[in-house]
């Protein structure tokens, strides 16, 4: 596979990514929700100012610190593809590569440019520049109540699961949770080297006895 497909990759993600946050911007109110599988999935749209699903960095320099951060995540993934690509990496991996680097830069391009181009840079922002919030708009409402008070340390306690996230996040996560998953499958020739060494260093040795045995 051509390493210039692994970016086409990435601009897929990107694109989808874009279109998805220009859909609802441009066809939804903020905090309007759109039910799409029950109350269980449903689209929301919401902005979040800091991290992946709704993580936010203290002001006043926290988004700043994580525009660099992805801006730095950038540069280095399309670095990382390449050279992966040049040492012949397994392809699962650099295709979930890809999907994380073109997830990091949808949502780099909503903080360094949604400020300006839809005026949602907080209040307090400094500049609309780098100070863009992210849209987001897939709500998973997984489960909200009180957990069962036979539960050991968490029990009878109020648990909320509805993470609101978007086409990037959702890239970035499955790229990760595809590299955990599959370790063994893509790092494996890493792990082949040692071995083949230790067997080719074994078969010397035994050669030089039976060398060895001959002669005397």
């Amino acid at each position: 596979m051509k390493y210039w497909k692994y970016y086409l990759v990435a601009l897929l993600v990107i694109a989808v990514d874009q279109l998805s946050k220009w859909g609802v911007h441009t066809y939804m109110s903020r905090y309007e929700e759109i039910h799409l599988i029950g109350d269980w999935f449903k689209l929301h749209y919401t902005l979040n100012p800091g991290m992946a699903f709704g993580v936010e960095l203290p002001p006043p320099y926290g988004k700043i610190l994580l525009t660099s951060f992805r801006l730095v995540a950038m540069v280095g993934g399309i670095y990382y593809i390449h050279k992966l690509w040049k040492e012949r990496a397994n392809t699962g991996f650099i295709l979930c590569v890809a999907l994380i680097l073109g997830g990091a830069v949808g949502n780099l391009i909503d903080s360094i440019f949604y400020g300006i181009i839809y005026n949602n840079a907080p209040l307090d922002a400094p500049t609309p520049w780098f100070h863009g919030q992210v849209i987001d708009m897939l709500y998973l409402d997984l489960y909200e109540g009180i957990l069962p008070a036979s539960w050991p340390l968490i029990g009878g306690t109020h648990l909320s699961l509805w993470p609101i996230f978007n086409i990037a996040d959702s890239a970035i996560f499955i790229g990760v949770v595809l590299i955990l998953l599959n370790q063994n499958r893509f790092f494996s020739h890493e792990n082949a080297h040692p071995l083949a060494a230790d067997d080719q260093a074994a078969a010397e040795a035994r050669h030089d006895a039976e060398t060895s045995e001959i002669a005397s």
